[in-house]
This record gives C-alpha cells, structure tokens and sequence, in this order.
C-alpha cells in the first residue's frame, strides 16, 4: 500500500509516523456511505443541522492546545496565527448552524394561483430549494483550519443538507487526521451516520480524481491553484452526468494608487502595504500581487518607501519545501519575462526573502507570465502612463478575487471608470486598507471571474457561500401535505 509523510516544515525533516493512503477502493466506499446518508441528512431539520456544526465548533476548541501546537509543526505558521484561524473556523461552524437553525436552507417563494388564462392566468407555485447530494471537498495548504477538514466548504455543505468527502491536503497531513478523529466522535455521539462526513488521503488520479469521478458525488469543491483546480473541473465535466465544480483558484490582487493619496499618505501606505505582502508569508489567497501605480513624483517616492519597508520584513517558513522550491522557480520565470528587480535577496532554504520588481504597463499586458500568480512574499509594480492605461492593466488581469483602489473618493469621470473596471474583474473591490483578510459574513463575495474561481457567481466565504449546493425546484399545485414541510424536503 501507497505510505505518506507529515514534513515539518521549518526543518524539512519527516514528522511523525507514515501515513497509509487512501485506495481506489476506499474512496469508493466513502462516496458510497456518503450518498447513504445523504436522504436522511437533506431531510433533517435546521435543529439537527445546527447540533451538528455547534458539536464539531466545541470540539475543535476543547482541543485547541493540541491541535494548534501539531499544526505550528506541519505548517509554520506560528500559534498566534493558528489561534486566530481556529476561532475563525469555530466562528464559521456556528455562523452556519445559526443559518441552518433559521431555515434559510428552506426558503421558499410562494406565489399563489391566479384565475384565467395565460399568460395572466397560472396554476399555483412554490420555488423552493433541494441540496445536490454528496460534496467533493479538497482542503487547502494554506488555511489548515479555515479551508480545511471543517473550513468554510464543509460547514456551508453540512448547513445545505449535503454530506462531504474531505480530500486531505498533504501539507498538513497528520492535523487533518486528528481533525477528522473530532469529526467520527461527534458524528457518533449525536447517532449520525459516520458517511455523513468522510475522508480520503493521498495524491495521484487514484484518490482526488477518483472522488470527482464517483458517480454519488453531486458537486465538487476546492481552494488551490489555478492548475489543480482547472485540472479537477475538466474531470467534472467530462463525467457522463457533469457536476457543478466550484474552484476559487489564483488570484494576483491589483491594488490601483492614486498619486494624490500617496503624496499625502505615501510612507503609512508603504508600510501597510509591505506587512501585507509579506503576511503569511504571501501564501494567502488574497495577497497584493499587483500594484498599479501612475507615473508621477509621488509613486516614485512610494516605490521607494514600499523597497524599505519591505525590506525590514523578516517572512517565516513557506508551507512545503514544494512551494518555497516554486517560489524561487516563479522569481526567475518572472525576470526572465522583463520584470527589473528591486528588491531580490537569497533567502533561507526553508523561508525565502521579500522580492519586488517592476514592469510597465505595455510590457505587463502583452506578456501573459507577468500575470501569473507568484506564491510567496511578493509583488509586481506596474507603471502606468495614464489612468486609461490603468484600466487597461486592469482588464489585462482578467480575472481576480479582489482590487483594491486608493485615492478614488471624489467622484470624478477617471475615478468613476476605475470603479467601473475594477467592479469587471473582482469579486470584492476595496477602497481602503489592504485585500489580505476576508470576513465571514452576509455581503462577502469572495470568488471572482476566471482565473480567479470557476463560477464567479458563487462565493466559498460569508452565508452566501451555502448557495453553492442548492438548487431549485418549483412545486406547481402541490399537495397539502407537502407545503406543510415549509420547504424542507421529503
């Protein structure tokens, strides 16, 4: 049998005992349990859906100690940080049973019958909402917590009335399986079926691919790279019943600078914007890739600013010895693409240095690799003539989670066209502050247009994020008994 590894990640060196991976078969039976579980489980009423996700909230704190200290050792992310995540993670489990508890999974849209012929005249409706079926459910590296075993997807699913399968991510393999021990206790004091939640681990088509390929399953989700997560929706549409995959990919970020606003508040912005860089290590999924400056003293001045303050950031231990290795790999691909350095400095095998670099807007909008999400602490200045050849940067991106605008509150034509053009791209646009950090709560989109997600209308962060594994259907002259359920299927 296939054996996995733990790595520690500020040493490289294994961490504990080898794991066994998942088999083809295996896989098999978790979908198979899962879609077992799925008629009781969309029948349920929010009481035992909110049971469930407040259960799975109080057991990862009554084991905070042990899991934060395991966690520091796979990911390096330090405790002051997993500490934060883990409320984060409680925070989104009750958010949800709060939601599930209100029947917002049960929402319907009466509309009564009306008298006559058509097109006036109709029969009487009721839209109410079904969950798919079984979710695929991939964890992230860089959240192992928040976008992991219990992360937003898991605890959105649940509230829906879908069972999930978690695929372990390998950057923190050993956490992942004490989370989901905490997972089988509490399914198993509440008497819940142990399919309702599954978990499968290991890399290769056997596993992953497998799970999306598994007839039981009804959607897929996933937070990753843009080729893992373009590769997995490919499997999703080419199953003979295709399945909605949602992927919140890569993301570069622009974040747009008005001189105006820098020549007032240049070194504050500098410093702001270098702790966000450099936050994590720049492994978020929301870090400033970009910054878009238009050529005038004032950006210069920033420039110079941002280099230093930079500079004096001291980034920690990437997440795997792979992604420090693609980091430097994505440095070098990015100067040999034309970007001029300005901040380029050897870092240690295990935690790389901040690097900064710069390239004009031509330049950056005719060379594809410029554009590409460069994981790590790190960002791209783009100089721009004008703010039309902002905007033009702007649309260049495509596609990304967030872009940030400084400097834009008067509501001049230029600053109404940025807004315009920024409102294109991103699924969240900002206006002060940095985009690293992203809340959990009722108006957060976090999800734009490809490469940044798969389906940039749908979110995988705030209440929304339950829409994902709903769907339609209209009742037309239902029968009593049926209306009575109030929207909760049969």
């Amino acid at each position: 049998m296939k054996t996995l590894q733990s790595i520690q990640a500020r040493t490289g060196a294994a961490l504990g005992a080898p794991l066994l991976a998942t088999t083809s078969q295996q896989v098999d039976a978790a979908a198979t349990a899962a879609a077992h579980a799925f008629e009781g489980w969309a029948a349920s009423t929010g009481e035992i859906r909110g049971n469930l996700l407040r259960g799975l909230a109080s057991a990862l704190e009554a084991d905070r100690d042990g899991l934060v200290s395991l966690a520091d050792e796979e990911t390096g992310l330090g405790p002051v940080r997993l500490n934060g995540e883990l409320d984060r993670t409680a925070f989104q489990l009750r958010r949800f049973a709060d939601i599930a508890e209100k029947g917002l999974a049960f929402d319907r849209l009466d509309d009564p019958a009306v008298a006559g012929p058509p097109p006036g005249g109709h029969p009487a409706m009721v839209r109410q909402r079904v969950p798919l079926g079984p979710v695929a459910m991939f964890s992230a590296s860089n959240f192992p917590f928040a976008f992991s075993v219990l992360g937003g997807d898991t605890a959105s699913a649940l509230a829906a009335g879908c069972p999930v399968v978690i695929k372990a991510h390998s950057g923190h393999l050993l956490l992942s399986n004490r989370v989901f021990g905490l997972v089988r206790a509490v399914l198993s004091a509440q008497k819940l079926p142990a399919g309702l939640i599954g978990f499968i681990q290991g890399g290769g088509t056997d596993v992953g691919v497998r799970l999306v390929q598994h007839p039981a399953m009804a959607a897929g989700a996933f937070t990753g790279s843009t080729r893992g997560g373009a590769a997995l929706q490919a499997v999703a549409n080419a199953r003979p019943r295709p399945i909605p995959f949602y992927g919140e990919l890569g993301s570069i970020n622009p974040v747009v600078a008005m001189p105006a606003l820098l020549a007032e508040k240049g070194p504050e912005l500098a410093t702001l914007m270098a702790g966000s860089i450099s936050l994590g290590c720049g492994q978020f999924c929301t870090s400033p890739g970009v910054i878009v400056l238009i050529k005038d003293a004032a950006s210069d001045a920033f420039v110079s600013y941002l280099t230093t303050a930079l500079a004096a950031q001291s980034p920690h231990a990437m997440l795997t010895p792979g992604m420090r290795q693609a980091f430097e790999a994505g440095v070098a691909h990015m100067l040999a693409a034309g970007a001029k350095p300005l901040l380029h400095e050897a870092g240690k095998p295990e935690a790389p240095r901040p690097f900064l670099a710069e390239v004009d807007a031509p330049n950056f909008i005719a060379k594809a690799e410029l554009r590409e999400e460069l994981f790590g602490p790190s960002s791209l200045i783009v100089r721009a003539a004008s703010v039309r050849e902002a905007i033009e940067v702007l649309s260049a991106v495509g596609g990304s989670l967030t872009v940030t605008l400084w400097g834009v509150d008067a509501p001049t034509a230029d600053n109404q066209a940025l807004v315009r053009a920024a409102m294109a791209i991103a699924g969240r646009v900002l206006f002060t502050g940095v985009p690293t950090g992203v809340a959990v709560t009722a108006a957060q989109q976090h999800g734009g247009p490809w490469p940044s997600s798969t389906q940039p209308m749908t979110t995988s962060v705030g209440d929304a994020a339950m829409e994902r594994f709903l769907r339609p259907v209209a009742l037309q002259d239902a029968p009593a008994w049926l209306l009575a359920r109030n929207g909760r299927p049969c």
